[in-house]
């Protein structure tokens, strides 16, 4: 791909992001959705490998589906109530079509099986796009009707999505995967709360991005896509291995790192919501996600693969640390003692 036609996908999903959370019309909202799909396919099936395409099919139906259901569900509202404003969706059944194809487009489960899928297809950079800026403009549709969307379907999605994420990541190799069921994981986090607390939504999934980007930048910079080669990196890495493992380690929700804090300010909000019940499922249901983080982080720094000495020759870095994943892995790990500040806010 050239770097012009690089130059115009990327824009192009800037500016279908921009149209989207900046809209205030059904249609234009839908319109941002549609150049955002359009202007990622050709990044997923950029290798040509049959299974890029494969992903690149995968997303574009499911993708096309949930912006049918959208513009399905805005034309019901408009039909029984004349409006096309945003914030104005009041028709029962625009909300629970609309909270479903959001949940669609996100990947929430029980529709979430295509997005693991299609990041095994694409390549560590446009995953990266999927799993962050590609959930921008979902997301921010899900902030502007908050107040109408039906909780009870939230509720149920967000901890079916925290239960999923976690076990079925438990046995996946590829860490793709396991990353594709760490964002499903924590949408739910992000679901479960955005009816009562939009704002902490969108900071949990503000952090949420800080922290997944800082690992796939690692991961891309290390050039590991297995767990069986994840467990060789150390020896020529020890420094981006060190890096990813407390990166991890956040985004497992572990305190004093920064994961533990949409985490800590979740669970205080539903508790004041009288949802202690369910506050405690999706706490426990986050111990699974954490397995699969605590191997990555031990396949990463701790495990010594066979046949590999550990000889002092080895330790050294061929090329000096990146410094943005140097700012983002801080970033991702030290900003625990902001909280006070972001309770106040919140």
């Amino acid at each position: 791909m050239t770097p012009q036609a690089k130059l115009v996908f990327v824009m192009s999903l800037l500016l279908g992001t921009t149209l989207t959370i900046s809209s205030n019309h059904w249609i234009t909202a839908w319109a941002g959705l549609e150049i955002n799909t359009l202007a990622i396919l050709p990044l997923i099936s950029k290798s040509h490998h049959p299974r890029a395409i494969e992903a690149a099919t995968k997303y574009f139906l499911t993708q096309a589906a949930a912006s049918a259901l959208v513009l399905f569900s805005s034309m019901t509202n408009a039909w029984h109530t004349g409006q096309w404003d945003i914030t104005q969706l009041t028709h029962p059944m625009s909300c629970l079509i609309l909270t479903s194809a959001i949940a669609i487009k996100l990947g929430l489960a029980p529709f979430h099986f295509w997005f693991p899928e299609v990041l095994q297809g694409s390549p560590l950079t446009t995953g990266l796009l999927l799993s962050t800026i590609m959930k921008l403009p979902p997301i921010s549709l899900l902030f502007m009707t908050s107040p109408s969307l039906n909780q009870t379907l939230l509720t149920c999605m967000a901890v079916i999505s925290t239960a999923l994420g976690g076990w079925m990541g438990l046995n996946q190799t590829q860490i793709r995967k396991i990353l594709a069921f760490s964002s499903i994981s924590h949408l739910g986090w992000m679901a479960i709360i955005i009816s009562y607390n939009p704002k902490l939504a969108l900071l949990s999934f503000y952090l949420y991005v800080l922290m997944t980007t800082a690992v796939f930048l690692t991961l891309n910079s290390i050039n590991t896509l297995k767990l069986s080669t994840l467990m060789t990196t150390w020896t020529k890495t020890p420094t981006l291995s060190a890096m990813l493992m407390l990166t991890l380690l956040s985004l497992a929700g572990l305190p004093p790192l920064t994961g533990f804090l949409p985490k800590w300010l979740i669970i205080q909000e539903l508790t004041k919501q009288d949802m202690a019940l369910t506050a405690t499922a999706i706490s426990l249901l986050s111990l699974l996600s954490l397995f699969f983080y605590m191997r990555l982080a031990y396949c990463a720094t701790i495990t010594l693969p066979p046949h590999t000495t550990n000889h002092m020759k080895q330790w050294h870095v061929n090329s000096p640390t990146n410094t943005t994943i140097a700012i983002l892995t801080t970033m991702s790990t030290m900003l625990l003692p902001i909280s006070p500040m972001l309770s106040t806010m919140l």
